[in-house]
Parts: structure tokens; sequence; C-alpha cells
């Protein structure tokens, strides 16, 4: 059995540990990119901040040799599939994601097989290994744009996220092959928790991501990618938003819109992989330049062609 030995925490201020990563990382020559749904002090401390899309295109144009990604483990899977020849860091190895453990290389091929011809979108909430198995790449962001690039004769299996795949159903008339997966934090937002909020704050607007639930989704005024939800926060005049989607979101929205009102659809609706990093384990990665991610070239190279596929539409 492998044993993990935990440091012991860090003593000093938060300030101290950001002058520390700061100072590091200048003689790392890294970038930290950080996804929206980190928690407050990790955004904070962050080179960028985003969501899958814009994480994935930093990724690939940086021109920094060390790449600190703080996120979940198909995203730091990512940006070394786009970076081969820079070095990749996630703070903390166990920063996984349910959905993306939902489907295996071996349920894409076994989905060829039971759908000859058929072409393979994959989300990007998936392994390096899925998407070598894929056609094409697609986020929240996109996936709409990616499907209606595809000619209408054919036959399109999504995965791995249900709900992601009937919102883009909706949005394009196309009737998609969809798989089972999704994502346990998003399904635990409930159109009651959007109606009963409208209630309590009826000039509001109210934004939900892709991944939640139909009844969800309608009974939002806006369903976007976290990017998209940023924008339309930033340019609509009303003052009180309600977010329905990870409640990490809010940290963003609000050092953004620091004149407006946030209330989150569900106060549970947090991802414990998405809060696993810290500013100590961002010291610690640089300090030791690990843990890094290492893929298998051949994993690389397929991973790479879905992917590009989908940044060349992006």
């Amino acid at each position: 059995m492998t044993s993990f030995i935990t440091p012991a925490p860090l003593k000093g201020t938060g300030r101290d540990l950001v002058d520390r990563i700061n100072a590091l990382k200048k003689e790392r020559d890294a970038i930290i990119l950080a996804h929206n749904y980190q928690i407050g002090e990790v955004q904070d401390v962050a080179d960028f901040v985003g969501d899958s899309l814009e994480l994935s295109r930093h990724a690939a144009m940086t021109s920094h040799p060390v790449i600190v990604f703080c996120g979940v483990h198909f995203m730091a899977e990512t940006a070394k599939v786009l970076s081969p020849d820079k070095t990749v860091l996630v703070p903390d190895l166990h920063a996984g994601c349910p959905m993306s453990d939902m489907v295996t290389p071996e349920d894409v091929r076994r989905l060829r097989q039971e759908h000859p011809g058929a072409m393979v979108v994959t989300y990007v909430n998936s392994s390096a290994a899925v998407k070598a198995e894929s056609d094409i790449c697609c986020t929240s962001a996109n996936a709409v744009r990616i499907i209606e690039s595809i000619p209408a004769h054919q036959k399109v299996i999504f995965l791995p996220d249900q709900y992601l795949g009937e919102f883009v159903q909706r949005k394009t008339g196309r009737s998609l092959i969809l798989y089972s997966g999704f994502c346990p934090t998003h399904v635990r937002i409930m159109a009651a928790d959007i109606f009963r909020e409208r209630k309590k704050h009826p000039d509001a607007l109210v934004i939900a991501h892709p991944e939640c639930p139909a009844p969800v989704a309608e009974g939002a005024d806006v369903v976007a990618s976290t990017s998209r939800m940023a924008i339309e926060v930033k340019s609509s005049e009303k003052k009180e938003v309600i977010v329905g989607t990870e409640i990490g979101m809010i940290h963003r929205l609000s050092r953004e819109n620091p004149e407006k009102t946030f209330i989150p659809a569900c106060q549970s609706c947090d991802c414990a992989n998405m809060k696993v990093n810290s500013l100590e384990k961002i010291l610690w990665s640089l300090e030791d330049m690990a843990p890094e991610i290492l893929l298998d070239p051949g994993i690389i190279a397929g991973a790479r062609k879905a992917l590009d596929r989908m940044l060349s539409l992006s």
C-alpha cells in the first residue's frame, strides 16, 4: 500500500504565502492557472482565472515553461496535451472529477461498435485517454457551435454529460446519442431552488450552467458557461443575481461586480474536488516541482487531435 505524508501547515500569514509563491513563481518562470470554482485565495493568486475553454487556450499559448494548474485532474491533463514540452504541475493529485471518471476509453470503443459511423464529441470534462478515443472535444462554452459544425446527417455520440447534451439538443434541434454521465454538483441544483430564490428576489437575474438538469436551465434567464456568465452579469443592469452553478463562481463575480449582490441557488452545491487546492499546496508544488502530470505520447497525440479540432472552431 502506498502511504502519503502530509506536510505540516506552513506558519505565517496569507500575505507571506502569496509573497513566497510569487517569488518562487518568478524563479521557476511559472504561470498559475485557476478555474472559476477554486477557493477565493487560489483565484486571487492566479495569473489567470477562467473556464475550461479559456484555460485550454492559455495553456496552449503561454510561453512559460512551467504551468501550475489549479483545477481538477483532467484540466491539468488537457494543459499537458496542449503543451507536452512544458512541465505541468497540479497542487493536489487527488483533485479528481466524478463526471470524468464515469467514462473510460473502453466505453468509447464500445459505443463506436454499437453506433457504426457515428462521430464522437467529448466534453472536456474527461480524461486524456478518453479524449484520445474521440473525434472532437467541446466545452460548455462552445458545445452548440461544435455540434452545428457537424453535417446534419452525421450521427453524433455526445459524452459524458447527458445534461449538457440535452441542452445542446434543445439549442440545435439535433438528435444526439447521449451518454449517462453527469456532474454530481450541478444535479443537486433543483428547479425548486430557482423558484424559491426568484420569489425572494423577483428582480434578480438568474444564471445557470448547462450541466444543470433541464428544469433548472428552463427556469433561468441565462444558461451559459462560467466565462459567459461573467460577461452577462457585468453587462446586466440588475443588481441582484441568482447563481445556478458551483458556488466558487460567486467569488469571481463578486470581485468583478462589487456593487452587485449574488445569491447561490444552492448553498451546498460546491465541488469538494475543486476545493482541495490551497496556497500551501501551490507553494509546495513550486518548491518540489511536483506532482507533475505525465502522459503516454500516444494518448497525447490522440487527445491533441480532438482538442485542436475544437480550438480551430472556437
